[in-house]
């Protein structure tokens, strides 16, 4: 069923959010803990995945980026399999092969994860020129940063899109952050959507930590696609609230510009929006948190008994 046909519950998009910020935070603490390899998170961005995730259809197609967990399970990935390709197990989505950085799930129409930044917007013009062709019915959406946007394959994918008339929706996720560079170093404009609009491109640029602006604008964005044809450009203005990889203690970061932003964390606004409209209240707010514990226990329990894969299955599935 398409998720653009009713309004998305805000209590549900907020549990969404508070599963992707648990599953996160918990892969921060097994690196500290126990050696899991690192990762880079997305914490303060989950406004943006659950937003977008939630206007797509089954039928559209996910490219991401190296802070994909988001995007994953706003689409409905079991955050034990996630856990398990973390670790390097069999039952993890791409068989322990991909850690957290590379991971797919054909199944859930998320078709690559993508470490080489930019890398994803080189393969969605691909992706959506095959989802253009007769018979085919989906939206390829791009999630990428703006440190990606400074990147030379960010204008020729926006360039062929528009020429094509290609079913791709791009989401600039701009949070602030280039790797260990503040993005007022690299660009001389304050928004990418000014970038994408040279190249007669529909965009709107909206706040990537309220996940209800979010999402009415995805929505907006994916009608103006099937309708109308072509590329539409979403940037999300948001903000990275821990390092680009763990372990990052963010030394070169402006404390009181991340003070001001952790005053409007995505989660904790919802939250209070929820319980200002008498939506929310303490105990239907502890049942939500306590849900989403135990999923994150649940999944850890399942990639810990999850097995190594066999030596033999080092060269399956590699193309070269």
């Amino acid at each position: 069923m398409s998720c653009d046909a009713l309004p998305a519950p805000r209590l549900q998009m907020l549990e969404r959010m508070l599963l992707i910020r648990a599953y996160e935070e918990k892969l921060v603490h097994l690196h500290a803990s126990h050696g899991v390899a690192g990762t880079c998170t997305s914490v303060g961005q989950e406004a943006c995945a659950v937003g977008v995730v939630q206007a797509l259809t089954p039928a559209d197609r996910i490219l991401t980026n190296h802070r994909s967990a988001g995007h994953l399970l706003a689409r409905g990935a079991d955050p034990g399999r996630m856990l398990a390709e973390v670790m390097g197990k069999r039952d993890g989505y791409c068989k322990g092969k991909s850690g957290s950085l590379h991971i797919s799930a054909a199944k859930l129409g998320v078709v690559l994860t993508s470490t080489i930044v930019g890398g994803e917007l080189a393969l969605a013009t691909g992706v959506g020129l095959s989802l253009s062709m007769p018979g085919q019915d989906g939206i390829a959406a791009c999630f990428f940063g703006d440190g990606a946007a400074c990147e030379g394959r960010f204008h020729e994918s926006l360039n062929l899109a528009a020429v094509w008339k290609l079913p791709i929706l791009y989401v600039c996720e701009n949070n602030q952050w280039q790797a260990f560079v503040h993005r007022r170093e690299t660009m001389p404009v304050e928004q990418i959507a000014a970038w994408a609009e040279g190249y007669g491109v529909p965009v709107r640029s909206v706040d990537g930590n309220d996940v209800e602006a979010v999402y009415a604008a995805a929505q907006e964005a994916c009608a103006a696609i099937r309708t109308n044809g072509g590329p539409y450009f979403l940037e999300l203005n948001t903000y990275r609230q821990r390092g680009h990889f763990e372990p990052d203690d963010q030394s070169y970061v402006d404390r009181r510009e991340l003070k001001a932003w952790l005053a409007r964390d995505p989660i904790m606004s919802l939250e209070r929006r929820l319980r200002d409209q008498d939506e929310l209240d303490d105990a239907r707010q502890a049942a939500m948190r306590a849900r989403v514990s135990e999923t994150i226990e649940a999944a850890l329990a399942f990639a810990n008994a999850s097995p190594f894969p066999e030596a033999a299955e080092l060269t399956a599935d590699v193309y070269a």
